[in-house]
């Protein structure tokens, strides 16, 4: 759980096109973090929500032919 903001860390392996996009439950896009090719190497990404309602998101990170989702509590 995180209000409002919090820091999402992602490693990438080899030089890819990376995004990293916030839905909500209903599947609509909320925000979008990351959209750009990346070295290789760790990252973060600070995501301010405060302008979005309590309740649970996804965050799905895409990199190549790698997709990684997990859920994200926002607590207000």
């Amino acid at each position: 759980p995180f209000n409002p903001t919090t820091t999402i860390g992602y490693a990438v392996p080899k030089t890819s096109d990376v995004k990293v996009v916030v839905y909500d439950m209903l599947g609509r896009e909320a925000a979008v973090l990351v959209n750009s090719s990346v070295e290789v190497g760790n990252y973060s990404v600070n995501w301010n929500a405060s302008d979005l309602s309590s309740g649970m998101y996804l965050i799905r990170m895409t990199a190549g032919d790698f997709t990684s989702t997990q859920k994200i509590m926002l607590v207000k």
